[in-house]
């Protein structure tokens, strides 16, 4: 179980780094491009949340990422002991909300660099955090919908076995 905490210290210490590099080698602002009209590490701030929703909510984000780091502990604690993929799911979201509050609490502001345009769409600038809080979200959903499906198949060869099925 404690590599699964391993891994949010790596995301943590990952968007740390990352966060840092930005802010002490790039002004705000600043644009660099990896892969023209698609990819750029822009040094950007946010004060809020994913597209910039909320702004200077500080207080909320404090007490909303205190109880997430308590509810993702207690899920790892009680029912992801036994799914690989739940586990990993929620170390990254453990790792990515804990990033984030670092920021929060550090600086007042969230640091955001990776800059994607997506076909035309200029995708909201993110994080190391942003990214791997993403994820892990997509994998507990992915996690829920294979063990649903195993409860499932679990429910139907039980039906069968007593009659009681298709």
């Amino acid at each position: 179980m404690y590599v699964y905490y391993i891994l949010a210290l790596l995301v943590i210490a990952i968007d740390q780094l990352t966060k840092w590099a930005v802010v002490k080698t790039m002004e705000l602002g600043e644009q660099i491009t990896v892969i023209g009209d698609f990819f750029y590490l822009t040094s950007h701030r946010n004060s809020g949340a994913a597209w910039g929703i909320l702004q200077g909510q500080m207080a909320f984000f404090y007490i909303i990422t205190v109880i997430v780091i308590i509810g993702v502990i207690y899920f790892m604690q009680t029912y992801a002991k036994d799914n690989q993929l739940l586990s990993i799911a929620l170390s990254l979201i453990l790792g990515g909300a804990i990033g984030n509050f670092i920021d929060r609490l550090f600086r007042n502001e969230v640091v955001d660099f990776f800059d994607f345009i997506i076909f035309g769409y200029d995708y909201p600038i993110f994080n190391i955090a942003d990214a791997s809080l993403v994820v892990g979200v997509i994998l507990v959903i992915i996690s829920t919908i294979i063990d649903e499906r195993k409860e499932k198949r679990k429910h139907d060869t039980t039906a069968q076995r007593n009659g009681n099925g298709a």
